[in-house]
């Protein structure tokens, strides 16, 4: 199991909590009402791969298996009670490298309200304080502005540019990557992005 999991992280109205087999129909109401919002961004099986789409239940089993295996930790976003999204730690590397990858997605409902932006300084003082890693990378679409927008507002810093890095909606997509190690950040993502609104 990762180290500080399983967890509940809350700010205001926004809830992160872990991912359950309980979700399914809320899960699936909100990416049926948003499937064409959110297909640009999605990832895709690319050809000749193995791994077919999985159905909500196996999603969260692995997740499940991930986060036992000390692998990631998936979370999902409640906004006022209502599930609204998801927040996943993939890829934690040991060792000396003490890392991982974090992706999002969001109800188009919630967007624009600051929700993201929270959930992910949440998730990434999560892995900072309780689950003991060193640096946290972002990957995303040159062309994604909301997702673009959540970083910025974050304040992490670009540190380079990943041509046909994962594959999205179909095919081997460019990616902008963005990085936060836990000492750029000595009082916490959420500190200073609620220091960055006030400004």
């Amino acid at each position: 199991m990762s180290p500080g999991w399983p967890a509940t992280l809350q700010y205001g109205a926004v809830t992160l909590r872990p991912l359950r087999y309980r979700d399914a129909r809320a899960w699936r109401a909100v990416r049926r009402r948003n499937a064409a919002w959110l297909l640009p961004w999605d990832a895709t099986v690319p050809p000749g791969g193995t791994e077919r789409p999985a159905t909500f239940r196996s999603l969260v089993g692995r997740m499940q298996r991930n986060a036992r295996q000390g692998l990631g930790m998936a979370f999902a976003i409640e906004v006022d009670g209502r599930f609204a999204g998801q927040v996943t730690v993939n890829n934690i590397v040991r060792g000396s490298a003490q890392f991982a990858s974090v992706g999002y997605w969001l109800d188009r409902d919630v967007a624009g309200r600051g929700v993201m932006p929270t959930a992910v300084a949440l998730v990434i003082d999560h892995c900072f304080r309780s689950a003991g890693l060193h640096r946290i990378e972002v990957a995303i679409r040159p062309e994604n502005s909301n997702s673009l927008r959540v970083v910025e507002k974050l304040g992490i810093r670009e540190v380079g540019y990943a041509p046909r890095f994962l594959h999205i909606d179909g095919a081997w997509r460019d990616h902008r990557i963005y990085a936060i190690t836990v000492e750029e950040c000595p009082d916490g993502m959420l500190a200073r992005l609620s220091q960055q609104s006030q400004e």
